[in-house]
């Protein structure tokens, strides 16, 4: 299998919070890069829009996100 990603990515297990609207949904990161990451949820991916901003904890850091794929529990999200 060929990879196509623009940058490697690496695995973690970070805690994050999606944010959307008034909507404050906690998320584990699997693996991150600087173009994007792959995000585990505890609930199904249909409430998460296809933009929000995603919070990573340890950091305080905000990033702007757009869902490029969706699975069961998780979504791999491109940064903006």
């Amino acid at each position: 299998m060929v990879d196509t990603r623009c940058a490697p990515r690496f695995r973690v297990a970070m805690p994050a919070r999606i944010e959307c609207r008034r909507d404050k949904i906690p998320c584990m990161i699997r693996n991150i890069s600087t173009s994007g990451a792959a995000l585990q949820l505890q609930e199904s991916t249909d409430r998460i829009p296809v933009a929000f901003a995603l919070i990573i904890l340890d950091s305080a850091l905000k990033l702007p996100c757009r869902v490029v794929w969706r699975a069961p529990f998780r979504i791999g999200v491109m940064f903006a």
